[in-house]
């Protein structure tokens, strides 16, 4: 080899240990020459360098991992917090074709099942009775009442007075439970002589309480209220002004009757008032009148005249009273007892119970068959309907049939339509057969008995500027406050088609179910009631 080519590899070399000495190793060969350096003694100089050299390259391998490893975490748990959507079930009601009264036909079936709550008075002369003020908690005193005019009702009562008042669903109720575009003709004739011969102060006379508790009562029926009804509202409107401008602090109401009949059934009017527009004027009244009602209860579970607790339970005036308290409690009014006291009232209609069936006035051995009418639709609508005392007195009044006269050869006494006013409504709830019969003797008897003045001289245009018929009843009862009261007894029978959900319906048993859970009462009492 020459000298030349010697120098020339040496240099090579020289110039190859100092690349190699100053050049930057891949990260693969460092990490490379780490392993092989790990696996050297500890305590060799190999081994030292290799884990210097770890410590090194960790923090790339930690930068370039760690974040990659975070981001698989929060995958992960974005996964997992993804779940099903909250599938919300919503109904869609489909509106229901308004029938036409033209196009409504005759009974089609009878109800299988029924229930109804009725009003039913015998009233006497003006008076007033007082009794201490409640201890019951009231709703403080709310805005002017013609708040009720834009105060919008919920569907109030879930089904229960809501939908089963509206133009719609009449239509389809007449058809299902034997009502025809005749008798729906009649209602609206009483509506518009209510109307018509209402007295400027708002009350219907004689007795004005009373009547004017009825006559709500009567309007309510066919869904109409303040606010709500074109043709109607005002009147309904001034007739609880009117109510409530006579209540009194202490829950009663001024000009009533001597045994105050008018206290229950103005209560009554109330309660449905405030359950069908949520009005808060309205509330304060039936709240105080409730307690009242509730104050006044026997220790039998019966009510006595001028709401006086004593040992006389009064079936004709308990009727009243439980009508009260069934309407309250379904308007979810949360007055202190009125639980207690409605599971009572179904004692105090038993012990009034004959042995055999039927009620008596003032006990189950003598009185008023008249009343057998009073305690069974009483004991239906407070939920024992199912008890034997109702069997039997309903078997006891398949022998009766609608009338208008003073007397029946079959149903003692003398006062037919308030006997009848219960009679047609507890035969609605019995259903079936009992009821197709009764509606079509009922019929028969009340629509060719109504008065009615034409058009042409009846002195009333509607709200659109029509000249319309109207038309009242006059019955031959021993006891009523004619004709108002004949009036709103016939056709309140003449609108049981639709003015309640049958007690026994899956809808009205959900109402009943969601009341019972928000009451407000605690007090425990051991009763048989039924399916209340």
């Amino acid at each position: 080899m020459s000298t030349n080519q010697h120098m020339e590899d040496v240099i090579n070399d020289q110039m190859k240990k100092i690349d190699d000495k100053y050049s930057e190793a891949s990260y693969w060969q460092r990490l490379k020459n780490m392993q092989a350096g790990l696996k050297c003694a500890r305590d060799t100089k190999e081994y030292k360098e290799a884990m210097i050299e770890m410590q090194r390259l960790s923090a790339p391998a930690v930068a370039v991992f760690l974040p990659m490893f975070l981001i698989g975490i929060l995958m992960l748990l974005s996964a997992a917090a993804v779940t099903d959507d909250r599938v919300i079930e919503t109904q869609i009601m489909e509106v229901e074709e308004v029938k036409q009264l033209e196009e409504i036909k005759e009974l089609e079936k009878p109800p299988e099942e029924t229930t109804d709550v009725t009003v039913d008075v015998q009233v006497d002369a003006p008076n007033v009775s007082e009794t201490k003020p409640t201890d019951t908690v009231m709703s403080p005193q709310p805005q002017t009442f013609d708040a009720v005019q834009i105060v919008k009702s919920p569907v109030i009562l879930k089904n229960i007075y809501g939908s089963t008042r509206n133009t719609g669903t009449r239509g389809s109720a007449l058809v299902k439970f034997g009502g025809d575009k005749q008798t729906e003709a009649c209602v609206m004739r009483a509506l518009r002589w209510l109307k018509k011969n209402q007295k400027a102060d708002g009350s219907w006379p004689k007795q004005t309480i009373a009547m004017t508790g009825l006559s709500i009562l009567t309007f309510l029926a066919h869904g109409e209220k303040p606010g709500d009804s074109a043709e109607f509202g005002t009147t309904v409107q001034k007739a609880l002004e009117y109510l409530i401008s006579q209540a009194t602090p202490e829950g009663r109401f001024k000009g009533a009757d001597p045994h105050e009949y008018a206290l229950p059934i103005a209560t009554y009017a109330i309660c449905e008032a405030y359950g069908m527009t949520m009005n808060p004027n309205v509330k304060e009244v039936a709240e105080k009148s409730l307690a009242t009602i509730i104050k006044g209860q026997n220790a039998s579970g019966g009510f006595n005249y001028n709401l006086k607790p004593c040992e006389r339970d009064d079936t004709s005036y308990m009727g009243w009273c439980a009508q009260a308290l069934k309407a309250g409690k379904m308007a979810q009014l949360h007055v202190a007892g009125l639980e207690k006291a409605t599971k009572q009232a179904i004692q105090g209609f038993k012990k009034n119970a004959g042995p055999s069936g039927g009620f008596g006035y003032i006990g189950g051995a003598a009185g008023n068959a008249g009343m057998t009418s009073v305690g069974t639709l009483c004991m239906q609508l407070l939920g024992a309907a199912d008890q034997k005392e109702v069997r039997a007195s309903l078997d006891a009044m398949d022998a009766w049939a609608p009338s208008m006269e003073e007397k029946s050869a079959t149903t003692a006494g003398g006062s037919l339509q308030y006997y009848y006013y219960y009679a047609t409504q507890c035969r609605f709830h019995a259903g079936g057969k009992r009821w197709s019969e009764w509606n079509t003797m009922m019929k028969k008897v009340y629509v060719p008995a109504q008065k009615i003045i034409p058009a042409a001289s009846s002195g009333y245009v509607d709200h659109k500027g029509v000249a319309q018929e109207i038309g009242s009843w006059e019955n031959k009862d021993h006891h009523g406050d004619r004709p108002v009261m004949d009036t709103c007894l016939a056709a309140l029978q003449l609108m049981v088609y639709y003015r309640y959900l049958p007690t026994t319906s899956a809808a009205a048993i959900k109402v009943e179910e969601e009341i019972q859970v928000s009451t407000t009462d605690k007090e425990d009492i051991k009763v048989d009631a039924g399916n209340l």
